[in-house]
């Protein structure tokens, strides 16, 4: 882990304006409030599981305030509805534990919520609560002389009225007028006030005060730790940022750490990544007490002993949130924590022309990060974000380009994504499209339902022509997005010809720490590239042009094909046979399968929670392949729920190996009519949705369609 690096004047100006942003707008920064800028705030208490729930109501609500509005119409509305009412409807009465409510009744007004414990001092004090003194934790002093300290962040307050007229409701100098039946979601301290029609409400009545110890925990390498109560309280160093995984688990990074916890039975476990196992230790500290507490977790596999490394190829320090990401976040607390050999961290818009961390981008151009060693690089690159269209991922560009966004803050969705694909690639750029796909889809659908959904949600749109035109690199098939939506149309695009790679971007924000899948650390999804020679930046993005690559939430996956692996092209007879070997090794793995564009052609499975079975024990699925048509070859692991899996869906996928039978490229009737298709549904979603200020825009859209059209049926022949 590395020292905190010096940083240059321009990078620290930008983060002391964006501490600016936070402190005047909150969470969003003050950003445009298009539906998803709206949506950071509910989606910080609100569980993963209700996610589909809350936009169904949204819809609900925006249909009916616009009765008889076309279906396909109904997008341009999702900033309208009350986003907090419906985080209550969401909810139904249910309260996540990090969340309370003030219930407003015709009645009664009533405080609900999961009494939170609080670290006071072994000895008693004049000013008490229950006997003990307490006060809130800043600085790190020795155990005996420190003040007692809550150890709890901020909390969020969903404030709730069943009544039929409206009342007013002040959090300390905010006052705002809830309508009847209404909700607000504010974020509050212990000892903020809140006053329902001036009758104040106390909220330390939610706090249980309980006494102190001290842990210092040792792994003898970064690690990610977690330290929970068994109330489900997680517990953290002073000055650390709370940060919570897509299971809602508390974590932090580093190592020889010291922090204060309570005097109850604690859970502890350390992690580092997808290529270690979990270390856990349960135990119960004495008042006053600091104990050492040795713990490391276990490898499971090497990929870089096998020249194999490992990249993130999106992830964001600052894009809103609800703290300020630094450099050192991203390197010490996470990359080394997470033993994550590639960080490709995104210089990026959210909603309107700000770029965030451009001045980051700028200072480190076409150099590595400061903290970067021989197995661990980190980049600055570029998000390339059209919501119509898509958004690209850019790696390792020599120089900042000069867009970075279209269609944001009343602009035209003009010029197509190819003018930024082919400028990011001129600064020498690896390139892939991100997050790709949310709409369910599955082999046999058509592109209907990915090309016209009723609102601009980030799908990549323009994909279909991009790789027909050699445009792309690679697509991001693990993702926060849909991962077997994404895994479905990729297989469509290698099975028309495309050459892509497959790769991971999670899309982390650093600058976020409760935010289901954004709030991950990164490399929680990562693509694994077979380097040769010394790992670079160059030779990582070579590597994953050539195609060798698998991408993974976890297990290990090696496809073999004649003895060779992903990226190659083998050239071989009608009627020939060939030997294909897929293997997977981590304790997630519920089965392999062997696929060709033709279906699956071959798998093994264990049994679900097998006994004995090792997490380094391999799974190997075998098969001889006739070859009667050119074909790809890819392999893929099928996943068992697993506390490692930091995502609804476990999976890995490899790059393919392509078979040409006497010289014919892969490109299966099937598949090459469907992106026809696609692209014929894209032209009309341009023409009836997209912004733009003159036919000559459109023009440029439809000239690029044409040219892949053109591609794909000279495929047809």
């Amino acid at each position: 882990m590395c020292a905190e690096p010096v940083l240059p004047e321009s990078v620290a100006c930008a983060l002391e304006e964006y501490g600016r942003l936070l402190a005047e707008h909150g969470i969003t920064w003050g950003e445009p409030e298009i539906h998803y800028v709206k949506f950071f705030a509910r989606r910080r208490v609100l569980p993963p599981a209700p996610y589909d729930r809350f936009w169904r109501l949204i819809v609900e609500a925006v249909a009916e305030g616009h009765p008889g509005e076309p279906h396909d119409r109904l997008g341009a509305h999702l900033a309208e509805p009350d986003y907090d009412r419906v985080l209550r409807d969401t909810l139904g009465g249910e309260l996540p534990r990090h969340l309370a409510a003030v219930r407003i009744g015709p009645e009664e007004v009533r405080l609900e919520g999961v009494p939170r414990m609080v670290l006071v001092a072994a000895r008693p004090n004049r000013r008490t609560r229950n006997g003990l003194r307490w006060t809130r934790r800043r600085r790190s002093v020795p155990l005996a002389e420190a003040p007692p300290g809550r150890g709890q962040e901020r909390m969020s307050l969903l404030i709730d009225s069943s009544r039929d007229e409206a009342c007013m409701v002040s959090v300390n100098e905010t006052q705002r007028r809830i309508d009847p039946g209404g909700a607000w979601l504010v974020e509050v301290d212990h000892d903020s006030s809140v006053l329902v029609d001036g009758v104040r409400i106390e909220l330390d009545t939610l706090l249980r005060p309980t006494q102190a110890a001290r842990l210092r925990l040792v792994a003898g390498m970064p690690c990610r730790w977690s330290v929970t109560s068994e109330d489900g309280s997680g517990w953290f160093p002073r000055d650390t940022p709370n940060r919570y995984d897509h299971h809602g688990r508390p974590y932090f990074h580093g190592d020889d750490i010291v922090l204060d916890v309570p005097c109850v039975p604690l859970t502890i476990t350390a992690a580092r990544g997808m290529e270690y196992g979990e270390a856990r230790l349960e135990l119960e500290p004495q008042p006053g007490e600091e104990r050492l507490v040795e713990l490391a977790p276990p490898r499971v596999y090497d990929a870089a002993a096998r020249g194999w490394y490992g990249g993130d190829m999106h992830v964001h320090l600052n894009w809103a949130g609800d703290l300020v990401g630094a450099p050192a976040d991203a390197a010490a607390a996470a990359q080394h924590g997470e033993d994550l050999h590639v960080l490709n961290l995104l210089a990026g818009n959210v909603s309107g022309r700000r770029v965030y961390d451009r001045e980051a981008l700028e200072h480190w151009t076409d150099v590595d990060l400061p903290w970067s060693d021989a197995t661990h690089v980190a980049r600055m690159g570029v998000e390339y974000r059209n919501d119509l269209l898509g958004h690209i991922y850019a790696f390792a560009p020599r120089a900042a380009p000069g867009r970075y966004h279209t269609g944001f803050a009343g602009d035209a969705d003009w010029p197509p994504n190819a003018d930024g694909l082919r400028e990011l690639r001129g600064l020498g750029a690896l390139v892939g499209y991100s997050h790709p796909f949310r709409t369910p889809i599955a082999d046999g659908d058509p592109p209907q339902g990915i090309v016209s959904p009723m609102w601009s949600n980030c799908s990549a749109r323009e994909l279909v022509a991009d790789a027909a035109l050699g445009l792309v690199d690679s697509l991001d098939v693990l993702t926060h997005a849909s991962i077997p939506s994404t895994a479905a149309v990729y297989r469509r695009l290698i099975g028309a010809g495309n050459r892509l790679a497959v790769t991971a971007g999670t899309d982390s924000m650093i600058s976020f720490t409760r935010s289901d899948n954004q709030s991950n650390p990164p490399g929680w999804a990562r693509v694994y590239a077979r380097v040769e020679g010394k790992l670079t930046a160059r030779s990582f993005a070579a590597a994953v042009r050539a195609g060798r690559t698998f991408a993974t939430t976890g297990p290990w996956l090696e496809l073999s094909v004649a003895g060779h692996g992903p990226g190659h092209v083998i050239q071989a007879r009608e009627g020939q046979v060939v030997r294909v070997t897929a293997t997977a090794v981590g304790p997630e793995v519920a089965a392999v399968r062997i696929r060709t564009a033709e279906g699956v052609r071959a798998g093994a499975a264990r049994l679900t929670n097998e006994p004995g079975r090792a997490p380094d024990e391999p799974l190997i699925a075998t098969a001889d392949l006739t070859m009667d048509a050119s074909t790809y070859v890819v392999a893929e692991v099928l996943c068992d729920r697993h506390p490692r899996t930091l995502a609804a869906t476990g999976y890995a996928l490899t790059s393919p190996v392509y078979v040409e039978v006497d010289g014919r490229r892969v490109a299966r009737r099937e598949d090459v009519v469907w992106c026809l298709e696609w692209l014929d549904l894209l032209e009309e979603l341009i023409r009836q949705h997209g912004r733009l200020a003159g036919a000559y825009q459109f023009g440029d859209h439809v000239s690029l369609l044409e040219q892949a059209r053109a591609v794909y049926r000279s495929r047809l022949r």
